[in-house]
């Protein structure tokens, strides 16, 4: 795919990149696809797909009290839980700000490693990692932003959530679909929107301008991008998902790079 090629122009020491149809077929690849990056929030997804394998499981339940009072497991998987962004105190009631919060997904790893008796990294590996054939893939620490992995690791895990084998595909659809809609709140990076929609640990585009995906990519594309230079999204109207990681922190440079990366791939597609 020659819109790959545009990462070799991106301002950063390294980048790797690739896109993947749902059935596993790999359309393209660009730069070092084994090289272990620091993902940061792209770990969130990661934790999100073990958090439902754990529901599947019959662990927890979504409608669970987890967090703070009056809030659920599926509060701290959409980032509703009223907890702060990188503090375990809480500044919303549950359900009425769409809060991005670091300490939710802490809170969140925290409750499962108890239900599990499990520590939350080596439940992500035993649930999701290992399953997968991640075995450049790994959670030491935080499971807001502490994963490290490779762009050929996340291919695997990009075609799982396009054609689910780990879950059932309704547990899939859920988390795509928004959680708590109407709900106002800040992108990272990206100011207040208003929707500010978001599934189960996964962000779903809609309408949200600016955005750090395509202006063609469709209302339904979900994923999540990293502060380490780091995305992953999935587009189901087109049946593709793009990984790209870098090691360059995320700053304006990516908010004007990435946006034309994204619609040179569905171009192409």
């Amino acid at each position: 795919m020659q819109s790959l090629a545009l990462i070799e122009n991106w301002p950063v020491p390294t980048a790797a990149a690739a896109v993947v149809r749902a059935d596993g077929t790999v359309l393209g690849t660009r730069g070092p696809t084994a090289h272990r990056f620091p993902l940061a929030s792209v770990t969130k997804p990661l934790a999100a797909y073990a958090a439902l394998v754990a529901y599947e499981e019959g662990a927890i339940e979504l409608e669970e009290p987890a967090g703070p009072e009056g809030s659920t497991v599926r509060h701290l998987l959409a980032h509703t839980s009223g907890l702060a962004f990188d503090e375990h105190r809480t500044t919303s009631e549950p359900g009425t700000r769409r809060l991005y919060s670091n300490a939710g997904f802490e809170v969140l790893g925290d409750h499962i490693a108890k239900a599990t008796d499990i520590p939350f990294g080596e439940y992500l590996r035993q649930a999701v990692l290992e399953p997968l054939g991640m075995t450049a893939t790994a959670l030491d620490g935080s499971p807001a932003k502490d994963g490290v992995s490779t762009v050929d690791d996340l291919v695997r895990f990009a075609a799982e959530v396009q054609a689910p084998r780990l879950l059932d595909p309704r547990t899939v659809a859920e988390a795509m679909t928004v959680q708590y809609p109407g709900t106002k709140g800040v992108l990272p990076g990206y100011g207040h929107q208003n929707p500010n929609d978001w599934g189960l640990g996964f962000e779903i585009r809609d309408h949200k301008s600016p955005h750090w995906t395509g202006s063609s990519s469709s209302p339904r594309t979900f994923g999540h991008f990293g502060q380490s230079g780091t995305f992953l999204w999935v587009d189901p109207d087109a049946g593709v998902a793009a990984v790209a990681l870098t090691d360059r922190a995320f700053g304006p440079w990516a908010a004007e790079v990435w946006p034309p990366f994204t619609d040179a791939v569905l171009a192409e597609v």
